[in-house]
């Protein structure tokens, strides 16, 4: 027995001292608050501060939002968000804040970890190393910036840049959110050294084949930034966007950890809500700040059209999407050829971006059949209609949505996705304003 007790000591020592169970252990699940638990490269607020525009909008006191939530009616947007686990929430359109709301004690000054809208902002990053030369071109294969992984999975010599902002490296590697603290997101998020992890990867199909979403193929990105540039991803970004763009606030982005200061370009931005909206900005402006181009108009035309073969994922953004109907309501066809029908006649004119899949019930897991499956058929096909929309979206729904013509951007910013729908939520007061 004391043989056994003690053995189970010297277990719980041994991995105490790996770093990432260590640091998974002590501070659980992510949380929109681990800015404050890495180490992290620190930007500093702007002395000269871009403000939007104080519009003094009363349009959202008398917005009837019609909105059920929790089996509660709402026709107030104050009401419905201070009932969730929101943070901030903030419409902007033609540079006026028609909506700033801070709950749970936030403030305007207040930052978040945004998680994967950090996604975002790093394609933001390879736009402009593209202009200034530092990266020749998406289809560059990415051993050419980082020579280490030659003598990795031989694979890698297939991976190009391109690859990576469309989630199409083809690299094994879960996704899964469960708390796990040996499973391979643990292991980035957690660990320590990022380009040694990336080292000892593997391949579950070639690159560019299958679309799946990785955060591991933005990690690799920030570091291809890195190696092209020869400077950390943090002070570049620093350089590039946080300076240019005048943040009015303070800001940070987490690293691996203090020996390699590699930053986790894949989640670990942490910024206010203010100063999220103004990346936003950028983008709506086709890259441009006060005259100055910050990235090409090309490079943001380019991101911003939606890829139908990738679920409309471009360039580390998504396009916002909804399912076409007939004239009966119905979403579900028999045949492809019934729903290019219905995209001619129905929506060819304001959705130029489409898709139809065949949707199969027998692809479904036991558990996903009993949850999403109620029809009688066992396949159907599935018309996809991509907007000019787009937003960035982490974990915890942390959301920034844009919308390009109509000049809105809407940020959400929270420590739960308690309530699911953000999206159409943003999308309908887009829709009225």
């Amino acid at each position: 027995m004391k043989q056994l007790f003690l053995l189970f000591i010297i277990a719980i020592t041994l991995l105490s001292s790996c770093t990432v169970f260590y640091r998974a252990v002590r501070y659980g699940s992510e949380d929109i608050d681990d800015h404050n638990v890495f180490p992290t490269y620190n930007y500093a607020e702007s002395t000269s501060k871009f403000h939007f525009i104080e519009a003094n909008s009363k349009i959202f006191d008398t917005l009837d939002i019609s909105w059920k939530y929790n089996n509660v009616q709402y026709h107030n947007l104050d009401s419905l968000l201070k009932n969730t686990s929101t943070r901030s929430f903030l419409v902007i359109r033609n540079d006026s804040i028609l909506y700033e709301r801070y709950f749970r004690g936030y403030k305007r000054d207040d930052i978040s970890t945004v998680f994967s809208v950090s996604k975002s902002v790093t394609s933001l990053l390879v736009g402009i190393a593209i202009d200034e030369g530092f990266i020749n071109d998406v289809n560059d294969p990415v051993v050419k910036y980082i020579p280490e992984l030659n003598t990795a999975d031989p694979m890698f010599q297939k991976l190009t840049i391109e690859h990576l902002l469309d989630m199409r490296s083809g690299i094994d590697f879960d996704e899964d959110y469960s708390f796990n603290p040996f499973s391979k997101i643990a292991r980035l998020y957690y660990g320590t050294n990022q380009l040694a992890q990336i080292k000892r990867l593997n391949f579950k199909c070639e690159p560019g084949t299958k679309y799946e979403y990785q955060s591991i193929s933005t990690a690799i990105l920030g570091i291809v930034i890195e190696k092209a540039t020869g400077q950390s991803f943090a002070k570049y970004f620093d350089d590039k966007v946080w300076i240019p763009l005048e943040m009015e606030n303070s800001a940070k982005w987490s690293l691996d950890d203090k020996k390699h200061k590699s930053a986790k370009a894949y989640g670990g931005l942490g910024i206010s809500a203010i100063d999220l909206a103004k990346i936003g900005r950028l983008y709506i402006h086709g890259g441009k700040y006060k005259g100055k181009q910050i990235v090409s108009e090309q490079w943001v035309r380019q991101t911003l059209t939606p890829n139908p073969e990738n679920d409309g994922y471009k360039n580390q953004w998504y396009s916002f999407s909804g399912s076409g109907v007939d004239t009966t309501g119905n979403r579900h066809f028999a045949d492809s050829i019934t729903a290019l029908q219905v995209w001619k006649n129905r929506y060819s004119e304001k959705y130029p971006f489409y898709e139809i899949t065949h949707i199969k019930k027998s692809d479904m897991s036991p558990k996903k059949q009993a949850k999403y499956w109620d029809l009688e058929v066992d396949s159907f096909w599935l018309l996809s209609l991509y907007t000019n929309q787009y937003y960035a979206m982490g974990i915890m729904k942390q959301i920034m949505f844009i919308d390009p013509q109509t000049k809105t951007i809407i940020i959400r910013l929270g420590d739960g996705s308690d309530f699911g729908n953000y999206l159409t939520l943003m999308y309908n007061i887009n829709r009225v304003l």
